[in-house]
């Protein structure tokens, strides 16, 4: 027979196992309420969103716990016309957008190749961010969320026209769904339509470029961030909504999770999730991961891991 404490049935507190001090205990199963909103007004095809994938995920991972989370799609191109799309950064036709998605790439470490855009060129942004909507209405954001990013890492990285039906309908099959059924449905006037509801909520918003972080409390007031803010500005920016001096982070996942949850990490999306430098990456894998756990793979002078199923 055990000697275990718990197996002691006692009969004055009629307990099997150690009593607690109080007959009767409150609790609280509840999780707390979350009272702030945050919208990330963004686009499949745009770079700077692209650039701060690093730095949004990690505001998510650890500060989550404060705000519900709603990624709004902007459409930054319906389509390329005669007249100029962006003369303040020189993007007046397709061909002009590659040195400049060359550059965010290059001084964000977050790959972007940009050559498809002088010979298979993204004609609009609308129908990957109808597909997007769709997916959230009839499934869940986390799926929805996921297909942006899969689509993001077919643009950017590996230079695929995410606006090409074939394109869609496989990166939705790669997330489970029916590729073919959806992307037919987001065409059918239900994806615009979604896509419009979209479109009137950034004007609401007022905002006018992607990235844009808008962070509202119960009261309807917040703060907006524009553009590629560093880590710390995302935080202050929660702090002051709060009205809080602190806030108390949920500690990074383990590698292992983080790797399982997102599939493929650039290099330096590691780097800031876990405060690394570039050079302390490979020591830093060896420590977190077993070699039959993930695959390294290198594409534009950057290193990026798969997990292995």
């Amino acid at each position: 027979m055990t000697n275990n404490q718990t197996m002691i049935c006692d009969l004055d507190t009629g307990v099997c196992g150690v009593a607690g001090k109080e007959e009767m205990e409150m609790i609280d199963f509840n999780q707390p309420q979350k009272t702030i909103e945050v919208y990330y007004v963004t686009d499949p095809i745009c770079s700077h969103c692209w650039a701060i994938e690093p730095v949004l995920r990690r505001f998510k991972e650890q500060y989550g716990h404060y705000f519900n989370f709603h990624p709004v799609m902007g459409g930054l191109l319906e389509k390329w016309g005669d007249g100029p799309v962006d003369p303040g950064n020189g993007i007046f036709g397709p061909a002009d957008v590659a040195g400049h998605w060359r550059e965010v790439g290059k001084y964000s470490r977050m790959p972007i190749d940009g050559s498809l855009m002088t010979f298979n060129p993204v004609q609009s942004s609308y129908p990957p961010s109808r597909v997007f909507k769709v997916i959230q209405k009839n499934h869940t954001d986390a799926l929805a969320y996921e297909y942006l990013r899969r689509s993001r890492e077919a643009l950017f990285a590996f230079n695929q026209n995410i606006s090409a039906p074939s394109v869609m309908v496989e990166i939705v099959n790669h997330l489970g769904l029916d590729g073919e059924a959806i992307v037919r449905e987001a065409e059918q006037g239900i994806g615009q339509q979604l896509l419009d509801e979209d479109f009137s909520l950034v004007r609401s918003l007022g905002v006018r470029g992607f990235p844009t972080i808008v962070i509202i409390n119960k009261e309807n007031k917040g703060v907006k961030l524009v553009g590629s803010r560093p880590f710390e500005k995302y935080v202050d920016g929660l702090k002051q909504v709060l009205n809080v001096d602190e806030l108390q982070p949920k500690q990074q996942p383990s590698f292992s999770q983080l790797l399982k949850k997102e599939k493929l990490l650039f290099s330096k999306e590691i780097e800031v999730m876990y405060d690394l430098k570039q050079t302390d990456v490979s020591s830093f894998l060896e420590k977190e991961l077993l070699p039959n756990q993930y695959e390294a793979k290198e594409i534009l002078g950057e290193r990026y891991l798969i997990t292995i199923k």
